[in-house]
């Protein structure tokens, strides 16, 4: 167990309830300015996509924004991304090459704790210019997100609705965005003193974030996560977390929901069932699967 996911393990309940809450896009509005100013450039730039940029970016865009891909690991989401270009009738007519990055899917394949430090071992005991590649990716990211993300603050009931669960609930960041990165956000913002921990994506994937943090600690209904994405939604399913969805569009609604009727439905045993469905259903029909310019069927790889 490494020591970030020591100092997971080490969390003892103080209250009855545990909340986890995913960061980019459910309690702040960032993951636009992130994936369409920091991520897509260096996409395009590292990937040399430019012959097909319009292509390019609307694909990154779908994939980590619009669809039910939405807040994947950074180093899947590359992944899913080339594949989806590469597939577009436009691209093929342009004749444009979209890399494919066999070296980087197979430690994808391997690796359960997708990050950079991860990637750097990676690189050091099979050297791979792929994977160099995907590092300078990444890096490019990073340097973006650091220059260009500041002053993105949360929505607007966050801090309320954190403040309400003092002393009722363990709270606990769980994301995939770098802890570094996290860390600086909520404590720029005043909320860091909110949740006990933040879980990144150094620490492994945010089933294994919530499974190490609230499994066997507190009792079956009392564990609830908070996230924008499916696989905030599978990440709790995973560790048998309730789910409450922050809809992509509907976020203010959904914090109103929230805070005006689903914790007190959580915190009195009555949100399990037929209600955390109907709300999971509105949830998935607001992410499609296909994307716009796909037909009815998928297409079949090239």
């Amino acid at each position: 167990m490494t020591e970030f996911e020591q100092r997971i393990a080490d969390l003892n309940p103080q209250n009855e309830w545990f909340v986890g809450i995913d960061s980019d896009g459910c309690v702040f509005d960032s993951m636009e300015i992130k994936h369409k100013e920091c991520f897509c450039p260096a996409f395009i730039d590292r990937l040399e996509l430019q012959a097909v940029s319009k292509y390019a970016r609307e694909t990154w865009e779908f994939v980590n924004l619009y669809s039910r891909d939405r807040g994947v690991n950074r180093f899947k989401a590359l992944v899913k991304a080339l594949d989806l270009l590469r597939d577009r009738e436009e691209v093929r007519a342009r004749g444009a090459a979209v890399p494919r990055l066999p070296d980087l899917e197979d430690w994808i394949s391997r690796e359960p704790k997708l990050g950079m430090s991860a990637l750097a071992a990676e690189i050091e005991q099979n050297p791979s210019a792929q994977l160099e590649q995907t590092r300078a990716w990444s890096q490019d990211v990073n340097t973006a997100v650091a220059k260009i993300v500041r002053g993105v603050a949360p929505f607007a009931l966050v801090p309320d609705v954190l403040e309400s669960l003092q002393g009722k609930a363990d709270c606990m960041v769980v994301s995939q965005t770098p802890v570094a990165n996290i860390e600086n956000e909520w404590r720029e913002h005043g909320i860091r003193p909110f949740v006990r921990e933040i879980a990144g994506q150094e620490m492994g994937t945010k089933g294994m974030h919530l499974k190490i943090a609230a499994e066997g600690k507190y009792e079956p209904g009392k564990i609830l996560m908070i996230g924008d994405a499916p696989g905030d939604l599978a990440a709790a399913r995973e560790a048998g977390a309730l789910f409450f969805p922050i809809i992509p569009g509907q976020e203010d609604d959904s914090w109103k929901l929230l805070q005006s009727e689903a914790l007190e439905r959580f915190f009195a045993l009555a949100y399990a069932g037929e209600y955390e469905r109907s709300l999971i259903d509105d949830f998935m029909a607001a992410l499609p699967e296909q994307a716009p310019w796909q037909g009815p069927f998928d297409r079949v790889q090239a």
